[in-house]
C-alpha cells in the first residue's frame, strides 16, 4: 500500500480550539514510512468519572414483557378473552385478535415493600365469572371485577404465594400453595418450606388482614394445587410426592403417595375422580389413588398408589391439561412439539415445531371448536384447531427467550441490533440465535422474521445443549436498501467453522429482505470482527477479521441475456496494517475516510486508492476498541478504549481531550447528526447492575448529560425514528429486554396497557360460514352514527316530543295503544309540497306506450333523480296493484271476466334506458319497469292504449 501525505481532509472551518489541545511538533511527526504517525502524551489533568456526583435515573421504558409467563392462561365463561400473568400485572387478551383489550395493574404493597409484586397464579371466581383472584409473592390474594377494571378486595396472608384453587361448594374460600420462612434464617427462601392453607376472603376490620387462615398440611416447593371437579379432593404436588386430603376432613392433613421422578406439574380430569402429572424425565402418569379407603388419621402417612404411565417427552414436562370431555390429554415441554394423548387407548398424535418450547398449555372453551391455546418460551401465543390439530393463528410481540441459547461457547461482545428507518422498524435477535425479527415499535407488533441461517430447530439430547448457528453481526446502509449480517458456527471437533456473510436487499413492493449475496468464508476459516456500510445511494462494505485483513466489497453490476441487469457484491480490496488485528471499522460522513483500529493504532484511508493518510497513536499505547466519526463534517474521531475515550481533531492533528476511568466501557455511540456522542460503561463486577451514561460534545471535555440506568446494557444503538434533536436510544439488556432509552423515550399509551372495562362490540366477531362463501356484507364496513338523546329532540308538525318520554317504569307508563300515534307523529316528517304536485287523479289513464324520461344524474354525486313522471307510474302501480285489488269483504277472490285463464304482460323498458345497461342506476329502473298482469285484473287494448280496469 503506497503512502501519501499530500492529500487532507476536506477543509472545513474551525471553531475556537480549546485551551488543553496538545499540538505536535515537527521533531514528533518526523517519522518516516508509510503514512504519519501522531503520537499524543497524556493530558496533565485528567478526569475520572468515577468522581462524578450521583447521575439522576434516565428516563426508560420496556418494549418487552419482562418474561414470558410460566402461569397456563386463563379463559373468561364466555370464551372470547384470556387472561396471561405478566410480571406484576395481568393481561386480557382478545381471543380473536390477540390485542391486550386492558391490563390489570395492582397498587404496590405497603406493608412488604422489599418482596416481588410478581403475580404468581390466577382463577376465575366459582360463583361470580365475572371476578378473576390473583396471587402474589408478596402475599397478597386481589379479586378483579375485570369487567369494569375495578379492584374490589386485596387480602394479605404475609406468606410468598405460588398456587391458589376453589371450587363453588367453598364459598368466600381459597386453598393456598404458600412458602414458609425458614426456621434458622425466618426468611422465605428455602424451596422446601411450604404449607397448603384455606383462606377466608373475608379481611378483619380495617385491616386486609383473613379471618380465618387454616393450615392443612406441609410440603417441599409446590408445582401444582386443584381441586377434584366433585370438590371432594385436594391435590397437591411437591418434590417427588402427590399430596392428597379429603376435604370433608382437611384436619386430618395429607397423604403421601411416592413418585419415582420428581413432579413438575398437575393436572385434574374434569368429570372423573383422578389426576395426572408429569416428571423431569418425560413421564405422565395417571393417578388413581382417590377410592381407596383413608384411614382416620392420614398424617405422615407415604403410599404407593396404581398409576398409568404415558411415555414421549425427551426432556422435563412443562405443562399437561385435559380437554373438556376428558378424552383426550395435551402435554408439552422442551420439544417445542405439542402432544395429544387419548387416554383410554394410550394412542397419540402430534402438532411439531410450534416455534419454541412450549411452557404452558390450556384449552379454549367456546361455542364452536374447542382450541389449544400454547404459551411459549418466546413470549408468544399460539392457538392450534382441535379439528384438523394445525396452528391457526399466533400472536407475539417481541420474540426474545432468555433461556435459549444466543450466547456460544465463548462469550459474545456482539449483539446484532439495528434501525431501518425505511419500515420505521427495529431489526432484533430472534428467540432463536440463527435468526432476526423484525419489530415496529409504532404498532408494538412483530412484523416478520428473517431466518438467515437456516436450521433445524431440534431440543438437545441428554444434558448437552445444542450448538447452533448464530448471527454475530449486523450492519444496515445509511439509504436503508441494504442488510448485511454475519452468521457462524465455530466447532472445536477438528471441523471447519462455518462462517457466511450475507447481503440483503429490501423489498420495497413487498415489505420484505431478499437475499442478494452470500459469501462463504470472507475471511477464511477466522472470526469476522467488524462489519460496516458507508453512506450513499451506492454504499461499500468495510468487513475486518481476525486474519489481519480488512476488506472492501463494491456492487458490482452485470446485464443478462434477458437484458435485465443482475447486481451483486464483489471484493474490492485487501488490505492489512503490520500484522494487527483490527477490531472496528468506521467510515466519515462522506464516505471518503475509513478508520481502523488495530490494537494502540488507528489507521485513516483513502476510501478509493486505499492510500493511508494518517495513523492516530493512543497517547499511552493503550489498545483501542473502537472509532467513531462526529457529526456531518467529520472532522472529529473518538476513540474508545477499554477504560478510556479520546477525541482528536483530524484536520488540527491533536488531540482534543481524553478520559481515564476505572470503570469498564460498554460502548461509544455518536449522534447521527450532531458532534455529540455518548458513552456507556459499568464495573465489571456482578454486584453492581447499573449503567451510567455521559453524553459529551466535541467542544467541551465535561459532560452535558450524566443519567444512569438500573440495568445493565449488552448493547444499544441510536433511535433514529425519533426526531434528530433528541438523543434517544434503542438497547438491549442483560437479560434479553429490549428497552428505549434517554429523553422523552416515554412512549404513549398503547391501546390495553391501562385498566379500562372490557366491551364486548369493539371485539370483532368470528367469520360465520355465509361469509366465508359469499363474503362481507355491504353494510358491514358502514360506520353507526352514535345519536346522544340528550342532545336529540323529535318534532311532530312543529312540536317538540320531550326525550325523556320513556324514562318512567313501564308499569307507570300508559297503554302504547293510547300514546302510538302521538309518537309515530314524532319520527314521521310530512310530504314536501314539491312532491304532491302533478300526481295524477285515481282514475286518470296512464299511457304506458310512452317512452319515459331519461333519469337525471348530478353532475357531481351519482346519486339517482326520479323524476315526476316515473313516481306518479309507480304510485299509480301501487294503487291499483295493492289498492283496488283487495279482497272482497265475504273473503272469496272475485271471478275473473276474461276468457282465458291466466295472462301475462310485460311492459318492457325504453330503448334509451338500454342505452347505458351498465349503470347500477339503470338496471334498478329497468327491473322495476317490468309489470305482471294476472288474472286478477283483464287487459284491454284500445287504439294502441292500455286501459286497466278493476273487476270489481
Amino acid at each position: 500500500m503506497a503512502a501519501s501525505t499530500s492529500r487532507q481532509p476536506h477543509e472545513i472551518p474551525l471553531p475556537p480550539s480549546p485551551t488543553n489541545a496538545v499540538k505536535f511538533t515537527k521533531k514528533q511527526n518526523s517519522r518516516k514510512g508509510k503514512g504519519k504517525e501522531n503520537f499524543s502524551a497524556p493530558l496533565e489533568a485528567t478526569t475520572s468519572w468515577d468522581d462524578l456526583v450521583p447521575e439522576p435515573d434516565w428516563e426508560w421504558s420496556y418494549l418487552t414483557d419482562p418474561s414470558a409467563s410460566k402461569v397456563p392462561p386463563i379463559f373468561t365463561k364466555d370464551g372470547k378473552y384470556f387472561f396471561s400473568l405478566v410480571g406484576s400485572s395481568v393481561k386480557i387478551h382478545s381471543v380473536t385478535t390477540g390485542q391486550v383489550v386492558s391490563t390489570l395493574i395492582a397498587p404496590r404493597s405497603t406493608s412488604n415493600a422489599t418482596s416481588s409484586d410478581l403475580l404468581t397464579t390466577a382463577i376465575i371466581n366459582p360463583h361470580n365469572n365475572f371476578q378473576l383472584i390473583t396471587g402474589s409473592l408478596d402475599g397478597r390474594l386481589v379479586i378483579w371485577d375485570y369487567v369494569e377494571a375495578i379492584l374490589l378486595q386485596m387480602i394479605d396472608i404475609s406468606q410468598p404465594i405460588h398456587y391458589i384453587c376453589a371450587h363453588e361448594s367453598w364459598r368466600d374460600t381459597v386453598f393456598v400453595a404458600a412458602s414458609r420462612p425458614s426456621k434458622k434464617t425466618k426468611t422465605y427462601g428455602n424451596d422446601d418450606n411450604a404449607v397448603v392453607l384455606r383462606v377466608l376472603l373475608r379481611a378483619r376490620d380495617s385491616t386486609s388482614m383473613s379471618k380465618e387462615i387454616l393450615p392443612i398440611g406441609k410440603t417441599r416447593f409446590p408445582t401444582g394445587l386443584t381441586l377434584s371437579p366433585s370438590g371432594s379432593w385436594l391435590v397437591a404436588t411437591a418434590g417427588h410426592k402427590a399430596y392428597v386430603a379429603a376435604t370433608s376432613s382437611l384436619t386430618t392433613g395429607f397423604i403421601k403417595y411416592v413418585s419415582p421422578e420428581r413432579l413438575t406439574c398437575l393436572a385434574f380430569h374434569p368429570t372423573e375422580e383422578y389426576f395426572a402429572t408429569g416428571d423431569d424425565k418425560g413421564n405422565i402418569r395417571l393417578w388413581y389413588c382417590l377410592n381407596e379407603v383413608q384411614p382416620v388419621t392420614s398424617r405422615g402417612v407415604e403410599k404407593k398408589a396404581q398409576t398409568t404411565t404415558l411415555h414421549w417427552h425427551a426432556h422435563a414436562v412443562s405443562s399437561i391439561a385435559f380437554t373438556s370431555n376428558g378424552s383426550y390429554l395435551l402435554s408439552g415441554g422442551e420439544e417445542s412439539v405439542l402432544v395429544i394423548w387419548q387416554i383410554h387407548s394410550g394412542k397419540k398424535e402430534f402438532v411439531p415445531r410450534v416455534g419454541a418450547p412450549i411452557i404452558t398449555v390450556s384449552v379454549s372453551k367456546n361455542d364452536k371448536e374447542e382450541e389449544f391455546l400454547l404459551g411459549l418460551a418466546d413470549a408468544t401465543y399460539v392457538f392450534v384447531s382441535s379439528g384438523n390439530l394445525k396452528i391457526s393463528r399466533g400472536y407475539s410481540r417481541i420474540k426474545l427467550d432468555p433461556s435459549m441459547p444466543h450466547q456460544t461457547t465463548s462469550e459474545r461482545t456482539h449483539v446484532p441490533l439495528a434501525v431501518h428507518s425505511l419500515s420505521s422498524t427495529l431489526i432484533l435477535p430472534s428467540s432463536h440465535p440463527s435468526s432476526l425479527q423484525v419489530y415496529s415499535p409504532s404498532s408494538s407488533k412483530l412484523v416478520s422474521e428473517l431466518e438467515v441461517s437456516p436450521s433445524n430447530r431440534v431440543s438437545r439430547r441428554d444434558e448437552k445443549p445444542v450448538e447452533p448457528s448464530f448471527v454475530e453481526h449486523t450492519s444496515l446502509s445509511s439509504s436503508g436498501d441494504w442488510l448485511a449480517t454475519i452468521d457462524a458456527r465455530y466447532v472445536d471437533d477438528g471441523f471447519q467453522n462455518e462462517i457466511y456473510l450475507k447481503l440483503w436487499r429490501w423489498d420495497v413492493k413487498n415489505g420484505r429482505w431478499t437475499l442478494n449475496t452470500r459469501i462463504d468464508h470472507p475471511h477464511g476459516p477466522h472470526r469476522v470482527t467488524c462489519i460496516s456500510f458507508s453512506s450513499g445511494l451506492k454504499p461499500s462494505l468495510a468487513t475486518s477479521g481476525e486474519d489481519g485483513a480488512v476488506k472492501i466489497w463494491g456492487l458490482k453490476l452485470t446485464k443478462a441475456k434477458s437484458e435485465t441487469v443482475d447486481e451483486f457484491w464483489v471484493a474490492r480490496s485487501t488490505s492489512g496494517f503490520r500484522s494487527e488485528v483490527p477490531h472496528s471499522a468506521a467510515w466519515s460522513q462522506d464516505a471518503s475516510l475509513l478508520a481502523i483500529t488495530f490494537g494502540p493504532y488507528v489507521a485513516l484511508y483513502d476510501s478509493m486508492t486505499n492510500d493511508l493518510y494518517q495513523t492516530l497513536v493512543s497517547p499511552k499505547g493503550n489498545t483501542n476498541r473502537s472509532a467513531h466519526f462526529l457529526g456531518k463534517e467529520g472532522r472529529y474521531l473518538v476513540v474508545a478504549g477499554e477504560h478510556s475515550v479520546t477525541l482528536w481533531d483530524l484536520i488540527t492533528q491533536t488531540v482534543r481531550w481524553s478520559y481515564k476511568a476505572l470503570l469498564s466501557i460498554i460502548q461509544v455511540v455518536p449522534h447521527p447528526v450532531t458532534d455529540s456522542f455518548a458513552v456507556f460503561y459499568t464495573s465489571p463486577g456482578q454486584e453492581r447492575q447499573k449503567t451510567r451514561i455521559l453524553i459529551f460534545r466535541s467542544a467541551s471535555p465535561t459532560p452535558f448529560i450524566a443519567r444512569s440506568l438500573p440495568f445493565r446494557i449488552r448493547t444499544v444503538a441510536p433511535y433514529l425514528l425519533a426526531r434528530s434533536s433528541d438523543h434517544i436510544f434503542v438497547g438491549i439488556t442483560r437479560d434479553w429486554d429490549v428497552a428505549l432509552l434517554g429523553d422523552s423515550s416515554k412512549q404513549t399509551q398503547k391501546e390495553g396497557s391501562i385498566a379500562t372495562g372490557i366491551i364486548s362490540s369493539s371485539i370483532p366477531q368470528k367469520r360465520t360460514l355465509f361469509q366465508d362463501i359469499f363474503g362481507k356484507a355491504a353494510f358491514a364496513e358502514i360506520p353507526s352514527t352514535t345519536i346522544s338523546t340528550s342532545e336529540t329532540q323529535y318534532t311532530n308538525h312543529g312540536k317538540t316530543m320531550n326525550p325523556n318520554a320513556f324514562a318512567a317504569p313501564a308499569y307507570l307508563m300508559p297503554a302504547f295503544d293510547h300514546i302510538f300515534d302521538q309518537i309515530i307523529g314524532g319520527f314521521l316528517q310530512p310530504r314536501s309540497d314539491d312532491l304532491r304536485t302533478g300526481l295524477p287523479p285515481d282514475d286518470e289513464d296512464v299511457d304506458m306506450e310512452e317512452e319515459p324520461a331519461a333519469i337525471a344524474f348530478d353532475g357531481v354525486s351519482s346519486v339517482r333523480v326520479v323524476s315526476q313522471e316515473e313516481m306518479s307510474l309507480l304510485v299509480t302501480l301501487f294503487r291499483d296493484q295493492s289498492i283496488e285489488c283487495a279482497l272482497p269483504s265475504d273473503g272469496y277472490p272475485p271471478k275473473s271476466k276474461s276468457s282465458h285463464a291466466r295472462q301475462t304482460t310485460k311492459v318492457a323498458s325504453s330503448p334509451t334506458i338500454g342505452a347505458k345497461q351498465n349503470s347500477p342506476h339503470r338496471r334498478y329502473l329497468a327491473a322495476s319497469s317490468e309489470i305482471d298482469i294476472t288474472a286478477s285484473s283483464s287487459v284491454e287494448f284500445l287504439s294502441g292504449r292500455k286501459r286497466k280496469k278493476s273487476l270489481s
